[in-house]
């Protein structure tokens, strides 16, 4: 652990401790607690996240852009909650000064007030504030590929495992319009570049990956195209390794190159003249210039091939590419609630599980309809076949902390929290 991961760290924990004591519910009013335990999951959150932050903020600009942001608001929030510990003290001397029954139907008059801690208009604009900027922070991580390192377990479902171009196409649900739509992308008249780059563009989890799958292995995209080729790029754009994937695939061959000149050389000399289909899933980029320079030996392919960008990221996208680009929304309510059955039952529907079906529905709900949050919470969910125990899940008060609305961040937490200690 990097010697400024520890010491933000260990200023975060500092920071829980103070937002945790009773002496500033005690004079500031219980209307404060609210804010505090908001402060509170919200930091503990975030504080998870620091290891891998500290690793991937080298390679990531905006990781490193985040963890400077977090670092500044908790230095923020500290000054509040000083400011808040001394206004509590100044009240405790004057509640110890002073016991008439007067002076306590005063004290009792300002603590009743909204958010007894609003001592100040200063103080309190500065809290709602800091408040705000917590609340971005916390929907930017869900934004970057960041997550807990803290307990020593196997792979969740949410974190970035390498894809291939295999599908199991009897476990989807749903999305058949959405492919046939970027197969006539793929297919329809080349624009006037010589190869054109089509990104989809979706939140994480919301099934970007599995589109591509159903495009890559459609037999129409299949005889369109002389040559394919499918590379996870996640957030390590490594040109190497990506060029040397790409080469592995189109020739069907191992690639012994330590040169990226050659490499590349070699790899454009295969695509010449050929119509090819590449896919780059899960793009982490904000240098153009890397991007260029992976593209070189793909001018040379014939024309109308495609590259096909799977991101998170408009920004990403328009580094990529210069037309507009395929958004893709959230899976249909139905098609979730299969999906749930698929991975929770075994079961393609909720037949012979009825007093399950209603709570799963409300599950689904509360995932927004994200296909990958239903998977972690199908995965939680698979050994109890109680209501109780799935109730258990849908009334969790792990859903309240964070407020992430993509509810990927709560899904994976519950099933981090399932786990078994080691």
């Amino acid at each position: 652990m990097d010697v400024g991961e520890i010491f933000l760290s260990s200023f975060i924990s500092g920071l829980l401790d103070k937002l945790t004591s009773g002496e500033l519910l005690k004079f500031l009013g219980e209307s404060i607690d609210g804010l505090l335990k908001k402060w509170s999951g919200k930091l503990t959150m975030l504080q998870a996240v620091l290891t891998d932050a500290e690793t991937k903020q080298n390679s990531l600009t905006a990781v490193k852009l985040w963890l400077n942001d977090l670092q500044d608001l908790a230095y923020d929030l500290d000054d509040i909650v000083d400011a808040l510990a001394t206004e509590a003290l100044r009240r405790k001397l004057i509640a110890q000064a002073s016991t008439s029954n007067v002076w306590n139907l005063f004290s009792n008059h300002i603590n009743s007030r909204v958010g007894a801690f609003v001592f100040d208009y200063r103080i309190a604009h500065r809290i709602e504030e800091l408040t705000q900027k917590l609340d971005d922070l916390t929907r930017q991580r869900s934004d970057l590929p960041l997550f807990e390192g803290t307990r020593k377990r196997p792979l969740l479902a949410g974190e970035r495992l390498p894809t291939t171009s295999l599908v199991n196409e009897s476990r989807i649900f749903g999305r058949r319009q959405e492919k046939e739509e970027v197969v006539q992308m793929l297919l329809g008249e080349p624009n006037d570049d010589l190869v054109s780059v089509v990104p989809i563009v979706g939140m994480g989890g919301i099934g970007k990956t599995t589109v591509a799958q159903l495009v890559y292995n459609d037999d129409r995209v299949k005889n369109y195209f002389d040559l394919r080729a499918w590379a996870c790029v996640s957030d390590d754009f490594d040109i190497f390794r990506l060029t040397k994937t790409i080469f592995e695939q189109v020739t069907s061959q191992g690639c012994d190159f330590k040169d990226l000149d050659m490499l590349q050389v070699k790899l454009k000399e295969k695509l010449s003249k050929r119509k090819f289909l590449l896919v780059l899933d899960d793009v982490w980029i904000d240098d153009s210039d890397h991007w260029e320079i992976l593209c070189l030996p793909f001018l040379s392919g014939y024309f109308g091939s495609k590259i096909l960008v799977t991101t998170r990221n408009e920004s990403v996208a328009s580094i990529v590419s210069s037309f507009p680009s395929f958004r893709l929304m959230e899976l249909g309510g139905d098609d979730c609630l299969s999906l749930l059955a698929q991975h929770a039952l075994g079961a393609r529907n909720f037949n012979g599980y009825s007093e399950l079906k209603e709570i799963g529905k409300m599950i689904v709900k509360k995932c927004n309809n994200l296909p990958l949050a239903v998977k972690t919470l199908a995965g939680i969910l698979r050994s109890k076949r109680s209501s109780t125990e799935w109730e258990d899940v849908l009334y969790s008060n792990i859903w309240d902390i964070g407020g992430d609305k993509n509810r990927i961040l709560p899904a994976l937490r519950l099933s981090y929290h399932h786990l078994p200690l080691t």
